[in-house]
């Protein structure tokens, strides 16, 4: 088994079960990954679909025709399905039933290249009742040369029925050593820069290289902790104004807020005095000045104020108004 040969960061014993099935050409009908948004399901699901299809077998070469064609979702045998996303102020991203109705027409399909049809349904936490009981169909009655792929944020996200019709590959976080030496060595980032990216990922490789290859990513990063500085100090007249200004930009303050709860997270850990690695590497002189005049418990409060409203956010709650009474409780 070919394990290294995977162009995947981390994951050693997912990739190496999923070797070993290829090994010994017992491939399930399905699997199913789940984990954290940007940890590599994406990355992991096409590998697998390469090392499937890939002319040399046991592991994706990444170099002959099979695998670049997959690459670049061109390849006949490899059907990806990704959500529609729509939307300019409240961004949706759905899967809808016609587009699975089309994809599972073709994956029933004699392959016409490569020993194997895969299809690959991204984010399938996405999909409506009509299009999650059309894929529970083929889930039952899998066509014999046929490999499905689903990746998710969790299994509870998706019908039971369907989570138990697959083989579950859970997917963790990668240790944060392993996140900043991998955007050192595949990507060329500055030691500094790795390490703060690392650790602002909590684990999360794809969303570290996106922020790294976004050149505006940590300017805005920056603007967003300044900004909480000033509304801590500011009236409530000022906040509201911020609220305001804010109130068609849902993707911003959505954004804003998961930089907010990382700050208000190093707080508490340095209010507790714990051991436990902060994340704002470069603010660490203004937390330790921060938690050093916090109250705890009005700190928590607000941590819980604050996940409930990226969680009303996310049901599309009013965006001016939660805002609004968010900032109220800002210590």
């Amino acid at each position: 088994m070919h394990t290294e040969a995977w162009p995947v960061v981390g994951h050693e014993a997912v990739i190496h079960a999923l070797a070993r099935d290829l090994a010994a050409q017992r491939l399930r009908h399905a699997y199913l990954f789940t984990g954290p948004a940007a940890i590599g399901k994406h990355t992991l699901a096409i590998a697998f679909a390469q090392a499937i299809q890939c002319e040399a077998p046991g592991a994706p070469c990444g170099h002959c025709r099979t695998c670049q064609l997959i690459a670049q979702q061109r390849h006949p045998g490899v059907h990806v399905l990704l959500p529609e996303v729509s939307g300019k102020i409240i961004k949706t991203a759905k899967i809808r039933i016609e587009t699975v109705r089309d994809l599972i027409r073709q994956f029933a399909l004699k392959p016409m290249e490569g020993a194997r049809r895969v299809a690959l349904l991204v984010d399938f936490e996405n999909a409506n009742a009509e299009s999650a009981n059309a894929l529970l169909k083929t889930l039952e009655e899998p066509p014999g040369a046929g490999i499905l792929i689903v990746t998710a944020a969790s299994p509870e996200a998706l019908l039971p029925t369907i989570v138990s019709r697959c083989e579950h590959v859970a997917l963790r976080l990668l240790p944060v050593a392993q996140v900043q030496a991998a955007l050192q060595e595949r990507w060329q980032a500055p030691a500094a820069q790795a390490e703060l990216l690392a650790q602002l990922s909590g684990g999360r490789l794809g969303w570290a290289v996106e922020m790294l290859q976004d050149g505006a990513a940590l300017e805005r990063r920056t603007q967003h902790l300044d900004t909480l500085q000033t509304l801590r100090s500011a009236n409530r007249r000022e906040r509201f104004n911020y609220a305001e200004s804010m109130r068609e930009d849902r993707d911003t303050v959505v954004e804003a807020l998961g930089l907010w709860l990382t700050w208000w997270r190093d707080a508490l850990l340095l209010v507790h005095g714990s051991r436990a690695a902060i994340t704002n590497l470069d603010r660490a002189a203004e937390l330790r000045t921060s938690a050093a005049k916090l109250d705890p418990n009005s700190a928590m409060r607000f941590v819980e104020q604050l996940l409930g409203t990226l969680q009303a956010l996310n049901q599309n709650a009013n965006l001016r108004l939660a805002l609004e009474a968010l900032l109220l409780q800002l210590p």
